[in-house]
């Protein structure tokens, strides 16, 4: 039987609770600092916006605090500042996030300016025109940046326009400057409410007193508009190695994005999968991928392996920037990695040097309140259970490099990829 270890969270320490409008609330007592932190997330993101209003569930969320009914833009920023406290919202593919950081006897003031932002927003003109200004400018640097075009382009490719993945989540120029102010409006009056709604609560605070707090701000928010989550199109199977290159005259470095559509947190193979790319390209200096294309070979700046792992299928990849004359043989010694880690098993040390990192990097993320309140926050979104940090190590170290092989080669087949390419000349 394993051991329950005092210091980690579990369901021996953690406070759930579900108010009466739906929102699930979890508090974790925390004494060792005299912060306390907020995490939240809610069912809103580009799942919820059509092509055409690309970015709307992005600019919605950055247009928070830029007014209330109860404060000005001026006098949110000074409720914070007068506190030390700090408080933000952002937005993905499936839920908005949200949270603040403060001295546990101001918990009630963060709250109240983060309930106040998604409740009771004003969106005034020249606040909203302003934040519009700023992401446009930041599209406009983005279509020049050569990281940022090869991931568009591996995305636009790998996803169809059919598919919320498709697209950025900040929108493109034409989109974000025809939205207007009733878009932003309407969608936060139609899609955000207390349904699947989660908040966190990590920190030097009494699970009761915090519990009111967020009782007080929040359990009397009701929408009964509110959407069920969209269902994700099903994706077509790759049928061949598809390339997509965008050229950016007068650049001196090419990026590349090469893989294919990964699997989702929920997936039974998820951790398998997540323990292979740490072999792949992350463990070390970026694993075998920088060992090999980066280290030994020297044809990258930087080269690394990602899988994110989330609500949907999002991507595994490799992800290198290098010298414009070696596109080709940086790809193609990087898809030679990937068909090693599908064909053949790593070896008993490769495998038990990566389970070491990965339980062993485990407790880092838990030295902050901010860690504890967000992956407490992940174990509630993805259903992991409130004793899965406890049962983490076991679940890690069951692996074995059969799995890994399996995984690998379920979602990495090297001559079925997408490769996203962006440099000075089309490769």
């Amino acid at each position: 039987m394993t051991m329950v270890t005092p210091s980690l969270p579990n369901s021996q320490n953690i406070h759930r609770e579900t108010l009466a409008n739906g929102i699930v609330v979890l508090v974790y007592e925390n004494f060792a600092a005299q912060s306390v932190v907020v995490r939240g997330s809610f069912r809103a993101g580009g799942l919820y916006e059509t092509p055409e209003k690309n970015g709307l569930a992005s600019l919605t969320a950055e247009a928070l605090m830029r007014g209330t009914e109860k404060r000005d833009f001026n006098q949110i920023a000074a409720a914070l500042e007068d506190i030390g406290a700090d408080a933000g919202f952002g937005s993905g593919n499936h839920r908005n996030s949200f949270g603040g950081k403060s001295l546990a006897e101001d918990l009630d003031i963060v709250l109240d300016v983060l309930a106040d932002s998604m409740r009771r927003p004003t969106f005034p003109t020249q606040q909203i025109e302003r934040l519009r200004g700023e992401v446009l400018t930041g599209l406009q640097i983005a279509m020049q940046n050569t990281r940022y075009r090869a991931s568009r382009a591996f995305y636009e490719t790998l996803y169809p326009a059919n598919h919320p993945y498709h697209y950025s989540g900040r929108g493109s120029i034409q989109t974000v400057t025809d939205l207007t102010l009733d878009d932003i409006s309407e969608y936060r009056r139609s899609v955000y409410g207390p349904a699947g709604m989660i908040i966190t609560v990590a920190g030097a605070v009494k699970a009761g007193d915090a519990l009111e707090i967020v009782r007080r701000h929040f359990e009397d928010w009701q929408n009964s508009e509110q959407p069920a989550t969209p269902a994700l199109p099903e994706l077509p199977l790759l049928d061949a190695t598809r390339r997509s290159a965008v050229a950016l005259p007068g650049k001196t470095q090419s990026d590349v994005v090469l893989g294919a559509v990964g699997p989702s947190r929920f997936a039974p193979d998820y951790l398998a999968a997540m323990l292979a790319n740490s072999i792949l390209g992350q463990f070390g200096m970026m694993g075998r991928i920088g060992a090999s294309v980066r280290e030994r070979l020297g044809l990258a700046y930087y080269a690394y392996s990602q899988m994110d792992g989330g609500l949907g299928p999002t991507p595994w990849y490799v992800m290198a920037g290098v010298n414009p004359t070696n596109v080709d043989l940086a790809i193609d010694r990087s898809i030679d990695e990937l068909r090693r880690l599908g064909d053949e098993k790593v070896s008993q040390e490769d495998l038990e040097d990566n389970q070491a990192y990965v339980v062993g990097r485990l407790p880092l993320q838990l030295e902050s309140n901010e860690g504890i309140a967000s992956t407490i926050l992940s174990m509630e979104i993805y259903q992991l259970g409130l004793d899965y940090l406890i049962e983490f190590p076991d679940q890690i170290n069951r692996l074995t490099a059969e799995d890994l092989k399996a995984a690998a080669s379920r979602y990495l087949t090297p001559d079925r990829l997408v490769i996203g390419i962006a440099g000075p000349a089309l490769n």
